[in-house]
């Protein structure tokens, strides 16, 4: 009795353990939240250009990206339930809408890998150890590229593109700490807190 109560303790305890895991927030599902305005777990395409515009981007890219993340997105993150117009993406299935040729950084279920985001930098980062160069960042895609995988490339070349135009410092370098700050969803937050603060202090000067 004393054997089979431990079993059923160990068992118990072990499908706990499992239901937190399942429960935890994934690094990719963490790099999208930011775009859930209203924290529901849907991201709809007004609140990804709301998103965007929170971040420093122009009416021109804020539209564009809302209209070519959510038609791209949004019916793989919802197996099984019919098409929408709203083009809804539900975050909770975020890894099912992972695109091809990427760096591998995230797993198939979202987790960060933290071996293949150092990769990135002891392959690629050849002028800088710790930042890449423009040429780098189009080598760094050139790599990735599984063969004759078109929409993966251009999913790739467009989220490193969009990055680095919006992160580059002066010198053009985009920066290591910057690229994993982008991988948890941090980096929005820190992004939008400095375009509130200048927009604040424009309307102080005036």
């Amino acid at each position: 009795m004393s054997g089979d109560s431990n079993s059923n303790i160990s068992v118990s305890a072990s499908s706990k353990a499992q239901a937190m895991e399942n429960c935890e927030t994934s690094a990719l599902q963490k790099h999208v939240m930011f775009f859930d305005r209203n924290n529901d777990g849907m991201i709809y395409p007004s609140e990804t250009f709301q998103g965007f515009r929170a971040i420093g981007c122009g009416l021109l890219l804020s539209s564009v990206a809302s209209v070519f993340i959510n038609l791209g997105l949004s019916q793989k993150t919802r197996p099984g339930k019919p098409f929408s117009f709203k083009f809804p993406i539900e975050v909770k299935n975020i890894k099912m809408a992972k695109h091809t040729s990427d760096s591998g950084v995230y797993d198939k279920e979202g987790r960060f890998v933290p071996t293949r985001f150092e990769e990135i930098f002891a392959k690629h980062a050849l002028t800088h150890p710790h930042s890449l160069t423009s040429d780098e960042l189009k080598n760094l895609l050139k790599s990735n590229r599984e063969p004759k995988d078109y929409s993966g490339w251009l999913a790739g070349y467009t989220e490193w593109k969009i990055l680095h135009i919006l992160c580059k410092d002066k010198n053009g370098l985009l920066h290591k700490e910057t690229v994993r700050a982008v991988y948890d969803g941090s980096l929005f937050e820190r992004m939008a807190k400095e375009n509130a603060s200048k927009k604040q202090n424009i309307d102080c000067d005036v």
